[in-house]
């Protein structure tokens, strides 16, 4: 039996005989204590069911995006990456983010807005997706040094799949600038 989760996402129940699969997940926040909110998020993170490990990267601050591009007058993000093993279907998975975003005081009005707190799945095994309420791996991972400078000090050998190795995205992002 499936069910509903945040923005719409029907998932099946978790399943503890599912494979045990390695998702990535970038954390961010720009309003509030970032520091605090990043630090109780992981926590959640942990607490998930059929979630049996969890690394998270220092945290890096950065420039906030906008649809119009970097707005250095808006406040700066604080943002992390967090290598989580676990047996949640990427959906379900998914939908615990946005929960744990909401809990937090995330609100979805603008897109690409200050924010408490933004979780992003960047990426599940080598799933890939193209449903709207689940693309995979993240469709701007390779262009955001902020999830990519922290996911390689977790893993240095990190590959994000369909696009190559994290540490040779991360130089040509730079080489670009």
């Amino acid at each position: 039996m499936s069910r509903r989760l945040a923005d719409g996402i029907q998932a099946e129940p978790p399943r503890s005989d599912r494979p045990v699969e390695t998702a990535i997940v970038a954390l961010g926040a720009n309003l509030g204590d970032c520091v605090e909110t990043l630090e109780a998020a992981v926590a959640d993170i942990r607490r998930l069911p059929l979630v049996d490990g969890i690394r998270v990267s220092p945290a890096v601050e950065s420039v906030a995006v906008t649809l119009d591009g970097p707005d250095a007058e808006a406040p700066a993000y604080l943002n992390a990456v967090a290598i989580v093993r676990t047996r949640l279907a990427p959906t379900v998975l998914l939908g615990y983010l946005h929960a744990i975003e909401a809990r937090h005081g995330r609100v979805r009005r603008e897109r690409w807005g200050d924010r408490t707190l933004d979780l992003d799945l960047i990426a599940y095994g080598d799933v890939r997706s193209d449903a709207p309420a689940l693309l995979l791996p993240h469709p701007r991972a390779a262009e955001r040094d902020f999830v990519l400078e922290p996911w390689l000090a977790l893993d240095p050998d990190a590959v994000l799949p369909g696009r190559g190795r994290v540490d040779a995205l991360l130089a040509d992002l730079r080489n670009r600038r």
